[in-house]
């Protein structure tokens, strides 16, 4: 049994009010690796990356005990880049250059040690990526939980469509859940998108936490306030790993046990959230982790 991440692999160039760095590790794939890593010891990473990225990166997956064979490594290219600069209120960013390089003609090969996956996480990809990765799995998955974006709706909205009858679980955030329903309600825009396939499906509203819909309930989960919020890149992917990671190490499927994941993923993406790339995921304790899910607990925590 193990989980299968599969992702953009990126280096990024970050500008936020706190500061700025340049080519530090991003992509979907690496924040949701190592929150995953945290609960569950048998993430499995699908992905490509160029000559260009960072061995010492690999070094650190295998720490944490990340399996790297279905990764590809394109020595003779350029790896995935992205540059961004956040304005002050840190809920909005300005895209300043975008390179896809390797992942321009990404094809995601599954190797045959991988088949024994029973969670998968289709991290932000093209939906017909994101649908051959299913399609190469010969024995489907306990749980498949999917990351879209806005910009494939945008582009791509009848393929992503069509993906979406294959998962349980579909991660937006609510800009993406109005616009892909056609209904500012949040309730009735998860109405919509549950008849579209997925059995689950969580609304992320950064600073104002998330709402996960589902077996006709639902349950909505605070955002621990921080201090200081750094860098709010990969802050969703962290959620996602986090979320299925959870679920991979209690292996049951359920509203209950969901409800718990998303606290879970809440509280490792607020750890990511305060410093730059993936740096505050690397070195996490299991006592930091159930000290800051506590504070989550207590957050919401009250009698009538």
């Amino acid at each position: 049994m193990s989980l299968v991440v599969i992702g953009s692999i990126a280096l990024d160039n970050i500008e936020t009010p706190f500061g700025k760095v340049e080519k530090v590790v991003g992509g979907a794939a690496p924040f949701a690796c190592l929150a995953a890593s945290y609960f569950f010891n048998k993430v499995k990473v699908v992905g490509i990356i160029g000559g260009d990225f960072p061995k010492s990166e690999l070094t650190l997956w295998k720490e944490h005990n990340i399996d790297i064979e279905g990764l590809q490594i394109a020595e003779d290219r350029k790896n995935f880049f992205w540059s961004g600069k956040y304005h002050n209120d840190m809920n909005n960013r300005d895209t300043l250059e975008t390179g896809l390089n390797v992942l321009e003609d990404f094809d995601p090969i599954i190797p045959a040690a991988y088949q024994d996956c029973e969670y998968l996480l289709l991290a932000n990809l093209t939906p017909t990526t994101q649908q051959t990765a299913i399609d190469r799995l010969k024995t489907r998955p306990k749980l498949i939980v999917l990351d879209t974006m806005n910009f494939w709706m945008d582009i791509a909205l009848d393929d992503l469509l069509a993906t979406l009858k294959s998962v349980d679980v579909l991660t937006i955030n609510d800009a993406e859940a109005r616009q892909l329903s056609g209904e500012f309600s949040l309730v009735k825009a998860a109405s919509k998108i549950l008849q579209m396939g997925p059995k689950y499906l969580i609304i992320k509203k950064g600073e104002h936490g998330a709402l996960l819909f589902g077996e006709d309930k639902i349950f909505s989960a605070p955002a621990l306030p921080l201090a200081n919020v750094f860098d709010p890149t990969g802050a969703g992917d962290t959620f996602a790993g986090g979320f299925i990671g959870y679920l991979a190490k209690v292996g049951t499927v359920n509203f209950s046990n969901m409800k718990n994941a998303v606290i879970f993923g809440s509280a490792l993406a607020s750890f990511c959230v305060e410093k730059f790339g993936t740096e505050k995921l690397k070195n996490l304790t299991q006592k930091e982790i159930a000290a800051r899910v506590e504070e989550f607990v207590q957050l919401s925590s009250f009698q009538i």
